[in-house]
């Protein structure tokens, strides 16, 4: 999931944010700054495709190697704990190091991600490649995001719009791009590894061009200590919403760590664009409805968001139970709609109430939760699979996500929106494999 502000146009030129000290002009003989952009938003997409090919593989893999869906479901937990634990400790490291380094260091481990699934054989591997790429990940997505706002056009909001494009359209298409590949293509678990290994490669030189907008400053140690708490004034409303974050990343993570399963062993889909297709339905359609919504009130967000989830799950399970495919990836569109607004109502409520100093904090805390409901309640999912089954195990996931969607919808009825409201919010919440906020302190900077 990917969370980026909007007001974020400034007038080119040297500037200060959190210590951060930039460059107005580019170095000699580097990319223009323009060239540069583009660069990035290319690289950000493919490093967001990355992190969601694995997906449609996981059942390739589960029939080749014979493991069980906890360890899947362990596989896929574990790329979500690697990027959060380093977006936490190197989330604003480039703002100290420079971007170019950071950035340099970052898709040179990602390629590296890229190798080890490309010579995956067995489950060892797998979780290997799926650690290394969450670091990777991790580390550059802050990097990444304020690269974009350091280079943008003077006065736009091209760079938040831009990572926005690049995290959904790199998510949907590496989702699909890779059930194709595998569907139709030879190699079906190598060969997008090593094209994507081809595309970082490239991009490693060409990265090294771009001009940095950053004059490191030597605090890069002390940025490493990271910062997790929820202010006073925000306990009570994080706690409303607390169900409904996690509710839509846990929904998430179900469907990226078992949608493939739940086609193939449930639907009887045995089409692996199919395992892609699913993931597609849900992911795709809420980039699109988070770009659409991003003007709606938050009233209206936390009211629409959880009916569009809840009936979406609803009709998700009545297809399940039916046997319908087609009803399946109707719900989970259904389900999409409901996702963006429902996940961006809930952080727009608590980045408007906390502290404008302490907004960055918030943050970070909705974060953690929300990695953590990626990542916990698939892998307790994958456990229950192999004492009550598949089919009865996405049943009661799916009620105990109707079960936190409907408290949240209560309380966003009793709880009304905000009084005050702070130019913080254009979201683009799109929960995914790989994806992550942007650099907390970025953040905090963009609101005072």
């Amino acid at each position: 999931m990917l969370l980026m502000i909007s007001e974020l146009g400034r007038p080119a030129g040297r500037r200060e944010h959190t210590g951060v000290r930039t460059m107005s002009t580019p170095m000699p003989g580097k990319l223009p700054r323009g060239a540069a952009f583009w660069l990035l938003a290319a690289v950000f997409g493919m490093l967001m495709f990355a992190s969601a090919a694995p997906s449609p593989l996981y059942v390739v893999y589960q029939q080749h190697w014979h493991f069980s869906a906890l360890a899947l479901t362990a596989v896929y937990a574990a790329n979500a704990v690697a990027l959060l634990v380093t977006l936490l400790f190197a989330g604003s490291l480039s703002d100290h190091l420079g971007r170019r380094p950071v950035l340099l260091g970052a898709v040179a481990v990602e390629l590296a991600s890229m190798v080890v699934f490309a010579e995956a054989r067995s489950l060892g591997w797998l979780f290997a490649g799926r650690i290394v790429q969450g670091i990777a990940t991790g580390a550059a997505t802050g990097a990444l995001s304020a690269s974009l706002i350091d280079l943008q056009p003077a006065g736009s909001r091209l760079g938040a719009l831009m990572t926005n494009v690049a995290a959904a359209g790199g998510i949907a298409v590496g989702a699909l791009a890779t059930g194709l590949l595998v569907e139709y293509g030879p190699a079906p678990t190598r060969l997008v590894f090593w094209l994507l290994t081809a595309v970082f490669a490239v991009a490693l030189p060409l990265i090294a061009l771009m001009p940095e907008p950053v004059v490191p400053d030597g605090g890069w140690l002390r940025s490493l200590r990271p910062e997790v708490a929820v202010p006073a004034e925000v306990r009570a409303p994080f706690a409303a919403l607390l169900p409904s974050i996690v509710a839509t990343w846990a929904l998430g993570g179900l469907y990226l760590s078992l949608g493939g399963s739940l086609m193939h062993a449930v639907l009887h889909l045995n089409s692996h664009l199919a395992g892609a297709l699913v993931i597609v339905s849900l992911q795709g359609t809420s980039a699109v409805v988070a770009l659409l919504a991003r003007d709606w009130s938050v009233r209206r967000s936390l009211l629409v968001g959880p009916v569009a989830l809840l009936a979406g799950v609803v009709l998700a399970l009545v297809a399940l139970r039916a046997g319908s495919a087609w009803l399946f990836f109707a719900a989970s569109v259904l389900a999409g709609v409901g996702f963006g607004p429902s996940f961006s109502g809930a952080l727009r409520t608590l980045t408007t109430l906390a502290p404008a100093a302490r907004r960055a904090e918030v943050v970070t805390a909705v974060y953690v939760l929300s990695y953590l409901a990626l990542s916990l309640p698939a892998v307790a999912a994958g456990i229950a699979v192999a004492h009550i089954g598949l089919s009865a195990t996405a049943t009661w996931y799916g009620v105990s996500v109707c079960v936190l969607e409907a408290l949240a919808l209560l309380a966003g009825l009793r709880r009304g929106e905000p009084a005050t409201a702070v130019p913080v919010p254009s979201l683009l919440p799109i929960p995914g494999p790989g994806t992550a906020a942007p650099c907390p302190r970025v953040l905090a900077a963009q609101h005072r």
